[in-house]
């Protein structure tokens, strides 16, 4: 009872109901195998739930920020910060898996079996540029296989009704009550998620459990270590550039429902509504959190980009080829940076990164399955990454717009507001 009372520890009560639900889910599955799938029709329902919001939620939290944006120029710095630290962080999670895979081998002796591969459509990169920023009818807007898409739909209808004068005021209020009550539906969807996740995990560990050992246990070693390593030490370290101290303090104090959400769905989209909620209360501004997060979602992916050096490394390895020379080393970041922060945003992105990966290389078709096999092993973590560094990159953002002194600037706002309705 002094847990419910005591209000430092009450903010951690429903993570730990999360983190408890997964646990007792992982523990089903093992002990039921695959006879624990009768319970993925609960997991499916919360899963439903959250990607059935996300496009409402999108289109609402951006097209409000830009509407209710008085100043323009703002969003344009808002923007130009923002794809910096993108493609920053994803420089960065690139470069310290390279390092460490040339010092670590990550096939050893593994016996590696080949999975089947999936049909890829060819298409050139004009046209694939084009798939991934329209859509050829209004209707394919509201399907989150088209978020990009979406996002700029509604930047440009944001832009449109703070454009028009006095009467875009009332839809701007309107749109930034739409916002809230999404987030409120995000509220309750969020009660059922103990339930939803438990059984997701129960079925999840039933079925793939066993498949986790075997040919390509090294390189998921390696990785794991990795995103534990990356998450711990870089993203503590940004948000100490964020905020200092303070930031530190407010990025672990709410991330953790972020980092189990993102586990469990292995979904950013999924993930956004989660994102949303708990940057607030990191105290990131409204404008920024409502831009960067589901900007981030479809386009910020340093889990990724650390996969994409493993898939490389691994590639050369297995095929006796030597990861040598300024071309093969700078051409594998890229790649990975284009992973991260480009190729996320077009569908089946993923897929075309690892098309790229075998063809710029050089590889036989029998080299895309292996890469195809090692990204689905890797998407729990990689998921995990790509969505906490989503927060941490608004609180960066945040630091380069608002200045250093941001959470000193939040906290006199508050202040100032308790004392004008006292």
């Amino acid at each position: 009872m002094k847990f419910f009372k005591n209000k430092k520890l009450r903010p951690y009560l429903f993570p730990i109901i999360l983190l408890l639900s997964i646990i007792i889910g992982s523990i089903l599955g093992i002990v039921l195998g695959k006879d624990a799938s009768v319970s993925k029709p609960f997991g499916d329902v919360f899963l439903n739930l959250m990607y059935t919001i996300v496009v409402p939620l999108v289109f609402f939290t951006i097209s409000s920020s830009v509407a209710n944006m008085v100043d323009m120029k703002r969003l344009g710095r808002i923007l130009k910060y923002l794809f910096f630290v993108f493609f920053s962080t994803s420089a960065i999670a690139a470069i310290i898996m390279l390092i460490v895979l040339l010092v670590i081998d990550p096939v050893g002796n593994s016996n590696i079996v080949l999975k089947a591969g999936e049909a890829i459509q060819k298409s050139n990169f004009g046209e694939q540029v084009v798939q991934a920023l329209t859509v050829t009818d209004f209707s394919s807007l509201l399907s989150r296989e088209h978020m990009l898409p979406l996002i700029i739909f509604s930047c440009l209808f944001g832009i449109g009704t703070s454009l028009i004068g006095k009467t875009g005021e009332k839809v701007a209020h309107t749109l930034d009550q739409l916002s809230k009550i999404m987030m409120k539906i995000v509220s309750i969807i969020m009660y059922y998620a103990p339930i939803g996740l438990m059984a997701y995990f129960a079925s999840l560990i039933g079925e793939f459990g066993p498949n986790l050992i075997g040919s390509y246990a090294k390189s998921m070693v390696i990785y794991y270590i990795m995103c534990v390593v990356y998450f711990f030490v870089f993203y503590t370290l940004y948000a100490y550039i964020s905020g200092g101290k303070k930031g530190i303090r407010l990025f672990y104090k709410h991330q953790f429902p972020i980092t189990i959400t993102s586990l469990a769905t292995q979904s950013s989209l999924a993930s956004l509504p989660t994102n949303l909620e708990q940057t607030e209360k990191m105290e990131v501004p409204k404008d920024i959190r409502e831009v960067t997060l589901p900007l981030g979602a479809t386009m910020h992916m340093e889990g990724s980009a650390m996969a994409a050096i493993l898939k490389i490394v691994f590639l050369f390895s297995i095929f006796g080829k030597p990861f040598t020379g300024t071309f093969t080393i700078v051409t594998a970041i890229l790649i990975a940076v284009l992973s991260a922060v480009v190729m996320s945003g077009i569908p089946g992105g993923g897929l075309i990164g690892e098309m790229l990966i075998v063809s710029l290389y050089g590889f036989p078709p029998s080299a895309f399955p292996i890469i195809a096999t090692i990204g689905w092993l890797v998407d729990p973590p990689a998921t995990c990454l790509n969505v906490t560094g989503d927060s941490v990159s608004a609180m960066l953002t945040t630091r380069l717009v608002e200045g250093k002194d941001w959470l000193q600037k939040k906290e006199s706002q508050v202040h100032l507001e308790k004392i004008e309705v006292e």
